[in-house]
């Protein structure tokens, strides 16, 4: 049997012509060679499979040839590969450099390879710093890694790196085309998209399952059969949930989810899969952004029309639902239900709009619609109402209200007078914030002026009736704010109707604005002037005067029992 060549190191690249996606690196290494520009250290950084180690072998040869040698020559002499996964001691680095003072024997420079450089020790990266930073005229360093961030600082400053970024899907597929044109096999381009894709990036790993699926399927490479041989979901399978998603079809959507399962893929992978189907769809909304959709041409075209007949809004919500049912998949308990209800509520975005809008009637105008009958606009008479308030008469006309649709608010009647407000719980906070608003509110609304009683009072009066106060609500339980009050008494100032109260914080004085409805309204009355007000300010310094020592604790409670006194002397204890 002949021996079989893998097409990684069948079509290695001998050039730079050949190496694929990183044309501004091998550019610029041209032109650096072309006008003796090269630097003595090089590092060549980026995923596994982009090129690295192909284009320091390139440029070895290319900086030893003089036109002179044979096409097949290699410089093995003067090119050193290094593996420092596996060398990656002192003793290693001493006997690289022991070997750097020679020089050529055979063209004008010895190469030294050393690849996964992020792998020697502290030490040896230590004892390589000199002979890095000068190395002889006839030396160069290509150190080639994976994980720049591993390798210390004052190596990275001695070297010119290059960054080797990913080989995009596009590159890919046309470099995998020109391989199966080579080998005589007949490619879809799909499939060829599919392995690029697969490949995430890397160069080497595409050509392995480029020959991993060809022996596989032969000289025929299908989308099908790329898709089963690497077990990955097929595009179908995700253009056919969309559309029983648009359609409402939630049975056939769990059926087919059941299939996917029974096919050896777990539901992380689909919902995975089916939030970037959505964000292909929504990217082809747009023709600026097209672009950025990374398919084969005959997928293409059926993502444009599957974009069609998806709208923005349910692209973005169905992205949104499907990303959060990504996020919660392995927290969850029942992933199988997850992955189902995620699906159920897709299906039910579009599911019906004008039951959704029909909530307030109790008969959807649909029935209507279907007996033969349309129902008639009703528009609501003139309104009056008359508020009475003690000696007080407002007359509120309301204007005709236009003819009720399913899309304005109801108007309701608060006290007589029309608003728009929707009804809340009178258990709610919201309702319980309300009304004590509108009772503060009441506080500041003259009715008759003239009619209000200003009869003048005297400090004793205003003593004695917040007292009888501060006693009313102990006996219904308000503690907090029986105790408040108590804090400084109220003293009435020069105008006569000013009830001056100084607090230690700002939290009591909250505290008795906001519960000030009862006070002023109990106040007001009997004291009967309703042009009485509070004026509270906040003393900070006034808080030291509730701040005991223990000493005055000691004097407080033994005012209260003399025995703690006999107590101490008798066992001679300390305050």
């Amino acid at each position: 049997m002949e021996h079989f060549v893998v097409s990684a190191r069948k079509y290695r690249p001998q050039t730079f012509k050949d190496v694929v996606g990183q044309s501004a690196i091998t550019n610029t290494l041209l032109n650096a060679i072309e006008n003796n520009h090269l630097a003595q250290a090089l590092l060549f950084t980026g995923p596994r499979g982009v090129g690295k180690t192909s284009c320091a072998r390139i440029l070895a040869k290319m900086i030893n040839s003089d036109g002179t040698e044979s096409e097949d020559e290699d410089f093995a002499f003067n090119i050193f590969e290094l593996d420092a996964a596996s060398n990656n001691s002192v003793d290693d680095i001493r006997n690289l450099t022991d070997q750097v003072r020679i020089p050529p024997q055979v063209g004008k420079y010895k190469v030294y390879i050393i690849d996964e450089v992020h792998m020697l020790s502290q030490s040896a990266f230590n004892a390589f710093l000199k002979t890095l930073e000068e190395p002889p005229k006839h030396c160069i360093f290509i150190l080639a890694t994976t994980e720049k961030h591993k390798i210390i600082p004052t190596i990275l400053s001695r070297c010119q790196i290059f960054d080797f970024k990913r080989i995009t899907v596009k590159d890919a597929k046309n470099y995998l085309k020109y391989i199966a044109t080579e080998q005589g096999i007949n490619a879809e381009d799909d499939a060829l998209h599919i392995i690029a894709q697969k490949a995430d990036g890397a160069m080497r790993d595409a050509l392995s399952i480029f020959d991993r699926v060809v022996s596989f399927s032969g000289k025929e490479l299908t989308r099908q059969s790329v898709t089963e041989n690497l077990n990955v979901l097929d595009y179908e399978t995700y253009f056919e949930s969309t559309d029983n998603i648009l359609e409402n079809k939630i049975p056939e959507l769990l059926i087919q989810f059941n299939k996917t399962l029974s096919k050896g893929f777990d539901g992380h992978h689909y919902i995975a899969g089916l939030a970037s189907h959505f964000r292909d769809l929504l990217v082809c909304k747009n023709p600026v952004t097209i672009e950025l959709l990374e398919v084969g041409e005959d997928t293409k075209t059926k993502y444009l029309e599957q974009s069609q007949k998806a709208s923005q809004d349910f692209l973005i919500k169905g992205i949104n639902l499907a990303n959060e049912c990504d996020l919660k998949y392995k927290s969850s308990k029942n992933q199988r239900l997850l992955v189902e209800l995620t699906l159920m509520q897709l299906a039910s975005i579009t599911f019906d709009g004008e039951k959704k809008n029909s909530s307030r009637f109790i008969i959807p105008p649909s029935y209507f619609k279907k007996i033969g009958i349309t129902p008639v606009k009703v528009t609501k008479p003139n309104v009056e109402a008359v508020v009475s308030n003690t000696n007080t008469t407002a007359k509120v006309s309301a204007e005709a209200v236009k003819p009720i649709t399913p899309s304005k608010p109801k108007i309701v009647l608060e006290n007589g007078i029309a608003t728009n407000k929707k009804r809340t719980s009178g258990l709610s906070l919201k309702s319980i914030r309300a009304k004590k608003e509108h009772q503060i509110k009441q506080l500041e609304v003259v009715v008759d002026e003239e009619n209000l009683p200003r009869e003048p009072f005297h400090q004793d009066d205003l003593t004695e009736v917040w007292n009888t106060f501060v006693s009313k609500i102990e006996k219904e339980g308000k503690f907090n704010l029986a105790s408040i009050l108590s804090i400084d008494k109220p003293t009435l100032a020069a105008d006569g109707v000013s009830i001056q109260l100084t607090f230690p914080n700002s939290t009591n004085k909250v505290e008795v604005e906001r519960q000030s409805f009862d006070l002023m309204t109990y106040l007001r009355k009997n004291l009967k002037n309703y042009d009485i007000v509070l004026d509270i300010t906040v003393d900070e310094q006034l808080e030291t005067k509730y701040a005991y020592t223990p000493v005055e604790k000691y004097e407080k409670l033994k005012e209260k029992n003399p025995n703690l006194e006999l107590l101490r002397k008798t066992f001679d204890l300390d305050v």
